[in-house]
């Protein structure tokens, strides 16, 4: 059990996107910005993710609720929508939770990185650029700290990560 829990720390798109009581710190996070609709919650908590985390109905409409139980947040019908906004409380709540909500937020901005894993295309090099990585790790642990071939080793990556970046702005070919 204690593996498989490193293995999803070294890999970020895989595992939990949100820990025990994450859900309800974002969706905290994201009222401070203004009111919004569940849909409107959802959808933005994909994007920050990348397209890596859905979010259902099933697990925001509950978690807003329990903000409104917990009188940080309050509702009201729109336009045929139920908007929720933060109460004064609830503003307190993501000030004195604001580190947690940041940490939050850069999690997803690095599951976001990842989000080409999903797509068919990017996928096929996936076990090369793994194999590329435990390459370089092994070759810089070999070397016991070694400062010329940590710096060979990284002249090498930044060197690849060059010509791709080089490939990625070719025109395309149809």
């Amino acid at each position: 059990m204690h593996h498989r829990r490193a293995r999803r720390r070294r890999h970020p798109w895989r595992g939990r996107f949100f820990g025990p009581g994450e859900v309800r710190l974002a969706l905290l996070g994201l009222l401070a910005d203004g009111p919004r609709h569940g849909y409107e919650l959802m959808g933005q908590l994909e994007e920050r993710s990348g397209g890596v985390y859905r979010a259902s109905a099933g697990t925001v409409y509950p978690t807003l609720q329990q903000l409104e139980d917990e009188g940080l947040a309050t509702s009201e019908t729109v336009e045929g929508r139920r908007v929720y906004r933060l109460t004064e409380a609830g503003e307190r709540e993501v000030e004195s939770e604001r580190a947690h909500v940041d940490r939050i937020w850069q999690r997803a901005e690095q599951w976001s990185e990842f989000a080409f894993v999903r797509d068919p295309d990017a996928a096929e090099i996936v076990r090369p650029a793994l194999r590329l990585a435990r390459a370089a790790y092994r070759a810089v642990a070999r070397s016991h700290g070694d400062p010329d071939v940590v710096d060979r080793v990284r002249q090498i990556l930044d060197r690849t990560r060059e010509e791709l970046r080089a490939i990625a702005r070719e025109p395309r070919r149809d």
